[in-house]
């Protein structure tokens, strides 16, 4: 097959440059090769049966739209939010690209209402109380597309991009990428992709321009090519963490001024950078899966469907120096750590217990409170897996923030283990994303540019509009 582009991965990076090359050079061939499924189908087989089943791969993570599709879908509409894209381009061409990319999700259908900007002197009185705890909010509107919502805007997306005639090559994995010449003397230079499909056809994708877009689900894939071709890359930062679960009236107040507080803090004795992330209010604990059977732990919110509790992310991030620089590689085995104590199954604990040292039993949590909306989490010690410095700085973290919202580390409040987030291999590019190898770009998240779902479509939009341009 020979296009003028190729794009591996069809999560929003991957979606957005296809949309942008479409809308500013229409006459462009574009094949989109995704691992996963085509949004339609897309169903994730746990909602029958009550328990994982192991997909492979999963349906969740991968397909179209990746992650995006089953996530919260939250568009955080500030240049402040979603990584370090804005230290690369500038924060004003970050900022304008937001607008634009938010008028494409928009024009497919997103929900016009904006959530944290109704209430300015509430918003005031909650950053007061977060800096007498010690802490640094991060206010950002946020439109909430909602899990089921998200779907069918990226219905439609799937939709406008095969009418317009773009190859999606569903259940099609890259497995290499084509290079030629030598990136020792810079003359190598992309040429393509090769791919297998799952009935086990191999060929290959030649291609004017190739861009790798493969989520957080390929960031360990792309380190890997990295090595292989001389992509210039370094190891970046790794989140390791809980997602934590409490009753919606603990966050009411919150939940109804920011609907997502982000907090950051540096809690001692360490002083790791330790956030909130992805906050669900009514929200559903849920279970991610990735290649080798790793199940990690993430969190959704619906439009409709509502339960009685919110959870949110409590990441720490861990930087490595010489001489290791396999963050991803460290990440996964506290996973399977987690994953060999909770006989494969999420681990939760209460914060209570933790403090007490000891590990919750299954039938504590069915007297308390907080009823889990994981169902098939197993009752454990997530102290026994998580490391040291980790686990100190989320209890630090959480007495901290307890501060600013009473009742946050309540003895019932719920910790879920492991949540990771698997983007810390940083691709070295310009600000057109280019990389030392020629027509060769890589973005979002797995770039280790990009963390979330708005600034991966604004990478995406940016190099479309780049190669409609010739730039």
């Amino acid at each position: 097959m020979t296009v003028d582009v190729v794009i591996v991965g069809a999560g929003p990076a991957g979606i957005f440059t296809a949309l942008a090359l479409l809308k500013d050079a229409p006459s462009t061939t574009i094949a989109l090769v995704e691992k996963g499924l085509p949004i339609e189908r897309r169903n994730c087989p746990k909602a029958k049966v009550g328990h994982c089943v192991g997909c492979e791969p999963c349906r969740i993570t991968t397909g179209f739209s990746g992650a995006g599709a089953f996530s919260d879908g939250k568009l955080s509409l500030s240049h402040e939010v979603g990584g370090d894209l804005p230290e690369l381009i500038g924060e004003d061409v970050a900022q304008a690209a937001i607008k634009r990319v938010d008028d494409v999700y928009l024009s497919f259908g997103a929900d016009e209402h904006v959530e944290g900007i109704d209430n300015p002197g509430e918003v005031k009185d909650i950053r007061r109380r977060a800096i007498q705890a010690g802490l640094k909010l991060v206010d950002c509107p946020i439109r909430h597309l909602g899990t089921e919502k998200a779907q069918e805007i990226y219905g439609r997306i799937e939709d406008h991009l095969r009418d317009a005639g773009v190859k999606l090559l569903f259940e099609t994995e890259c497995t290499d990428v084509i290079i030629e010449g030598d990136a020792a003397t810079d003359s190598a230079a992309c040429k393509g992709v090769r791919v297998r499909t799952r009935a086990g056809e191999e060929f290959s994708i030649i291609a004017e321009k190739t861009v790798v877009a493969t989520g957080r689900r390929g960031a360990d894939w792309l380190e890997r090519l990295c090595g292989e071709h001389d992509i210039e890359h370094a190891p970046g930062p790794v989140d390791i963490g809980v997602r934590i679960e409490m009753r919606n009236e603990i966050m009411e107040r919150v939940n109804n001024v920011l609907y997502e507080s982000k907090l950051i803090g540096y809690p001692n004795p360490f002083r790791n950078k330790v956030r909130t992330f992805c906050q669900n209010p009514g929200g559903f604990v849920s279970q991610e899966n990735y290649d080798g059977g790793l199940a990690v732990v993430n969190g959704h919110s619906y439009k409709e469907r509502k339960s009685e509790n919110t959870n949110l992310a409590i990441l720490c991030t861990h930087n490595f120096l010489e001489p290791f620089n396999q963050p991803i590689a460290y990440a996964k085995k506290i996973g399977e750590l987690c994953n060999a104590l909770g006989a494969g199954h999420i681990l939760v604990q209460r914060f209570g217990d933790i403090l007490d040292g000891k590990r919750t039993w299954q039938k504590e949590l069915s007297r308390s409170n907080v009823r889990p909306t994981l169902p098939d989490a197993v009752a454990g010690d997530v102290t026994a897996a998580l490391p040291y410095r980790t686990m100190t700085s989320i209890i630090n973290f959480m007495l901290a923030v307890d501060e600013a919202i009473p009742g946050f580390a309540s003895a019932e409040t719920l910790l879920y283990a492991p949540e990771l987030k698997f983007y810390s291999n940083r691709v070295k590019m310009d600000a057109n994303f280019d990389t030392n190898i020629a027509n060769l770009h890589c973005l979002g998240d797995s770039s280790g540019w990009t963390r979330g779902l708005m600034m991966a479509s604004v990478m995406g939009c940016l190099m479309g509009e780049r190669l409609a341009s010739g730039a």
